[in-house]
């Protein structure tokens, strides 16, 4: 069953350039310049009922005005939208009642009064029963361990605290589709993993259409399997994590530390996308999987070397490459 489909979806944005100082103020009373941004450009997007997909892209990418026209907070400029088979800027009661949004740097809790208060109310808005109030109240406190905060009011509460809160508020009526906006930013590592595990165990158990945005890549691999790239506002790659992680070939990621710097011998590596620390004691190298063995044994050979690590590519500096060179995503046929 499909929950999410777009076609040529595009939103573009209009805004005007100014001439500098007190004379092109007085000119732009009388004629503006206008600039059409385009922010997401002809997306398309299909996403089957229980899937997890991640929405990678760096800052300015079309990622939240992506997920605004998801939700319907802003009105595509363009193209098809069906989310829960509803069009999304219609905003009507049911599609909401069907639909979360959780975004990490903002807040639908008021501060000053206990989180639970603001449940009430939500438990009103969203028409939910008091029997289904209670156990869905009784389980996620339990899984999120804040049933001794409930009674809090939020603004005392710490920020992986409050954000638990956040989650609960958002999933209190039981969405089928769930948009998850950089959940865990700003949390510690404890509180990351609790909710990651959170989400997962909700997911598990109700089967619910989630996509996810964050800069933090433990999130995407603890919880996706899908990721959809979004560079310059068009699709890049939409597939399995694992051939993300293989978009730039069949390469491995390795890492030689040294005993002495060996700042004269860098050009020996420059065919191998070198990273250095500042001391050129360690570089990290991207090496095709079938010349390991033979770079491998030739530094081992030639350098001081005391460490030698080596893994698949990991999706971060996948990521950092095609933020660099989004040309290798965006010429793909995904």
């Amino acid at each position: 069953m499909t929950m999410i489909k777009t076609r040529g979806l595009t939103k573009n944005f209009l805004s005007y350039k100014k001439s500098p100082g007190f004379m092109g103020s007085i000119k732009a009373l009388y004629k503006r310049d206008y600039i059409t941004k385009t922010a997401v450009n002809s997306f398309d997007l299909e996403i089957q009922k229980g899937e997890i997909v991640g929405l990678l892209g760096p800052n300015g990418a079309g990622k939240t005005t992506l997920m605004k026209m998801l939700t319907g907070i802003i009105v595509p400029s363009s193209g098809e939208i069906l989310v829960a088979g509803s069009v999304p800027a219609d905003r009507n009661k049911e599609f909401r009642k069907r639909i979360a949004l959780v975004m990490g740097q903002k807040s639908q809790l008021w501060w000053d009064i206990p989180a639970m208060d603001s449940f009430l109310l939500l438990q009103k808005f969203y028409e939910v029963s008091d029997s289904d109030f209670k156990e869905r109240i009784e389980e996620m406190s339990t899984l999120l361990d804040v049933k001794d905060l409930l009674h809090v009011h939020v603004r005392k509460l710490s920020l992986g605290e409050r954000m638990k809160m956040e989650l609960m508020a958002s999933l209190l009526h039981n969405p089928e589709v769930i948009f998850l906006d950089e959940p865990t930013i700003g949390l510690d590592l404890v509180a990351q993993e609790n909710i990651r595990y959170f989400i997962k165990e909700f997911h598990r158990k109700n089967n619910t259409t989630i996509i996810l945005t964050s800069h933090y890549m433990a999130d995407v691999h603890a919880l996706c399997k899908r990721l959809v790239l979004i560079l310059q506002g068009k699709k890049g790659f939409d597939g399995p994590i694992e051939e993300f992680e293989q978009i730039l070939g069949r390469e491995k990621s390795v890492s030689f530390s040294f005993s002495e710097t060996i700042e004269d011998h860098t050009h020996f590596f420059e065919n191998w996308s070198p990273e250095w620390n500042q001391s050129f004691t360690k570089v990290d190298l991207r090496l095709p999987q079938e010349d390991l063995r033979d770079i491998g044994k030739t530094v081992l050979e030639k350098f001081p070397v005391i460490e030698f690590n080596t893994e698949k590519m990991p999706i971060e500096r996948v990521m950092k490459t095609l933020m660099e060179k989004p040309e290798l995503a965006l010429g793909e046929n995904h």
